[in-house]
């Protein structure tokens, strides 16, 4: 398949790319050629800004594709865009929403797509645009016939990944662990998500391209590595060769303390994320995601090392102040 991917250097969008080659299809990428991305095979590359409707338009003009796999949309002004200033012609047109665009709490576990609700609180804008910009994408694939998947994803990691962890802290998860300072945990640390790598992600994005089972249905695409927080800084300890401390505060004092640092803890991660995979089977059959966490992890702590990245002074200054304001637990 010819498959246009908007997007392409970030953590999601860089795995299709490299997993749509290894598969054979044609890929090419939309960015504005800003961040350096290296791959192995590199894809066609057309240089726009997507938020420039005018120059997206032109970009792609004449560009005829079988799916369109768009990364970046947020809000329902960012898929319209998409769809009416793309210059070309798609047959099938993948986008990006997120778990985090269900109601919570739950209703039941495992999650089901046929079961959740789609979130309606103002006050945490990222789930709350992404839900209605599915809500847009399947009112037009209804009223005009369009041929349009939406895609899930939970916690998602891979090279080019820097949000991991309470703070998202990334390098100073290691850091903080070998020299024996604590991780700050929130609530009783054992909230349980669903861990995904970014190839496994792809696969599922690939899978749904140009399948028939996919046209107007919407999917999670997760692995099955479901553990906790305190689980994953552990997963993180083996790695770095020592046992983490912790520390624990309350998530709504978190909020309290900096609602903008802590509302995706808030409204978000201290519900368990545990989801099913039957409706993404039933559609895509050979799907089965395959990185364990601690594979992932490696992988990941490799990727930080390679690139350079150092310790977050900022972060680490603050994590201690939150340690010093928590308590320890058995």
């Amino acid at each position: 398949m010819k498959i246009l991917v908007l997007g392409g250097t970030g953590v999601i969008s860089r795995a299709i790319v490299t997993e749509g080659m290894k598969e054979g299809h044609q890929m090419i990428t939309l960015n504005r050629g800003l961040r350096q991305v290296t791959f192995e095979t590199p894809p066609e590359t057309l240089v726009a800004d997507w938020t420039d409707a005018e120059q997206y338009r032109q970009r792609t003009a004449g560009l005829r594709v079988d799916a369109v796999i768009d990364v970046l949309s947020r809000t329902p002004q960012d898929a319209r865009r998409t769809l009416d200033c793309f210059g070309g012609q798609a047959y099938h047109w993948i986008f990006t929403s997120t778990t985090s665009a269900y109601a919570k709490p739950y209703a039941a576990y495992p999650i089901r797509e046929s079961e959740a609700r789609l979130w309606q609180d103002t006050g945490f804008d990222y789930a709350y645009q992404k839900a209605r910009m599915e809500e847009y994408l399947m009112e037009r694939a209804q009223r005009e016939g369009l041929h349009i998947t939406i895609i899930r994803p939970s916690l998602t990691y891979g090279d080019g990944c820097r949000n991991i962890g309470v703070l998202r802290q990334n390098e100073n998860i290691v850091h903080r662990i070998r020299r024996g300072k604590p991780l700050l945990l929130y609530d009783d640390g054992k909230t349980v998500f669903t861990f995904t790598f970014a190839p496994d992600v792809a696969r599922g994005y690939l899978g749904c391209a140009g399948n028939p089972a996919a046209y107007g249905q919407a999917f999670h695409v997760t692995s099955r590595n479901c553990i906790s927080m305190e689980g994953l800084y552990r997963a993180f300890g083996r790695i770095a060769g020592a046992e983490p401390t912790f520390r624990y505060l309350p998530s709504e004092t978190l909020f309290r303390l900096d609602p903008e640092q802590f509302n995706h803890i808030w409204y978000e991660k201290r519900f368990d994320h545990i989801f099913s995979l039957d409706k993404l089977r039933q559609a895509v059959p050979s799907y089965e995601p395959h990185i364990s966490l601690e594979t992932g992890l490696r992988h990941m702590t490799g990727w930080w090392k390679k690139q350079g990245f150092g310790v977050d002074a900022e972060k680490d200054a603050l994590e201690d102040r939150l340690c010093a304001m928590g308590e320890t637990r058995r």
